[in-house]
């Protein structure tokens, strides 16, 4: 059985659609004010404000030194408020702004752009058995609890 080249690989494509996907990420949330990566760190926050660092870490699947360098970023634009938490010194929870809040509706707008650009041409049920390949894919690659 002939090798397959890196370029036909399902892994070398995913990996292009990846960087297309980030770019084109990049360009709708910019023209509201935020750069690729920092939405899903509100996206974590709006649904469960007050969470500490570490779960946010958790939850993004990212380094703790990550999370702390994109907070300060996004507490220094005025759309996260870093607080210490009152029973534990050692622990920072992280809660939004109401600058922050104002953004959710043009994040999900934006949003709903890049899913309508990326997925056009596909039907519903093939956008549900991309969703749950991609889902098994992840789970592959996630680590282990």
């Amino acid at each position: 059985m002939a090798a397959t080249s890196l370029k036909d690989s399902v892994s070398y494509m995913l990996a292009q659609v990846c960087r297309l996907h980030r770019q084109r990420a990049d360009n709708y949330l910019n023209e509201i004010g935020l750069h690729v990566g920092q939405e899903m760190f509100l996206t974590e926050l709006w649904e469960k404000e007050g969470i500490t660092q570490s779960e946010l870490a958790e939850q993004l699947l990212l380094q703790p030194a990550t999370v702390t360098n994109t907070l300060r970023r996004l507490e220094r634009d005025g759309l996260v408020d870093r607080r210490v938490d009152s029973d534990d010194q050692r622990v920072s929870r992280a809660y939004v702004t109401e600058k922050s809040h104002a953004l959710e509706a043009p994040v999900s707008e934006k949003w709903s752009l890049l899913e309508s650009k990326s997925f056009a041409g596909l039907s519903a049920e093939e956008r549900m058995l991309l969703r749950r390949l991609l889902l098994q894919v992840y789970r592959n690659l996630a680590p282990s609890p």
